[in-house]
């Protein structure tokens, strides 16, 4: 679910760094540069950009811009293309079928490991035309009084992409906002060691 649904899975980000003035007029064009590009006529396996929030397809910012108040909102889109493990793996073995046919003609016994490894990527290129990519949309909403961060999802491989992601369009920094972190940001030194030592209690 969305940032919008009834119930929602978010990881807060503190930007680690202080916001220059002048990005905030740049965030629309940034967005734009760094917007989500189609993989549905390339194959290509994965693909991920930005898009506006009331719509996964508007990467324009047509639709509405990301300025709502106090907060900017849009969407980080994430395309994947799979092929099924079974699929791939058949026509695997029809390629490696069909190339000892073809060596046993010129005299040849086995097939090299090399050429193992050709057969199965030019198979899976070929496969990933074949396949539509999937697509998924993850909110996000961008306090600008408190330079938090809400991403729609807790997914580890998500939340690293997405990081790096924002790193490269801000030029920014971001921290997850864990328990330990947020505890520690309202604590001092001697408070932050006495934290350290701490050990978990097994309820069970």
């Amino acid at each position: 679910m969305g940032l919008l649904g009834a119930s929602c899975g978010f990881t807060r980000f503190k930007i680690t760094e202080n916001v220059p003035n002048e990005l905030w007029e740049q965030i629309p064009s940034k967005l734009k540069q760094f917007a989500f590009r189609d993989i549905d006529e390339i194959p290509e396996e994965r693909a991920w950009g930005w898009v506006a929030f009331e719509d996964m397809l508007d990467v324009e910012w047509r639709s509405a811009p990301p300025d709502k108040g106090a907060y900017l909102a849009f969407a980080f889109r994430l395309d994947t293309r799979r092929i099924p493990p079974a699929v791939l793996k058949k026509h695997v073995q029809i390629a490696l079928r069909e190339e000892e046919q073809r060596i046993r003609e010129q005299g040849k016994k086995f097939i090299g490991r090399d050429r193992k490894l050709e057969l199965r990527d030019q198979v899976r290129l070929r496969l990933l035309g074949r396949f539509l990519p999937v697509p998924a949309v993850f909110d996000i909403a961008w306090n600008t009084d408190a330079n938090v961060v809400y991403l729609a999802s807790t997914q580890t491989k998500l939340i690293e992409l997405f990081m790096e992601y924002f790193t490269l369009t801000f030029d920014l920094h971001l921290e997850p906002l864990t328990p330990y972190s947020l505890a520690a940001s309202f604590l001092d030194d001697a408070a932050i060691q006495r934290l350290d030592m701490l050990e978990p209690t097994r309820f069970a």
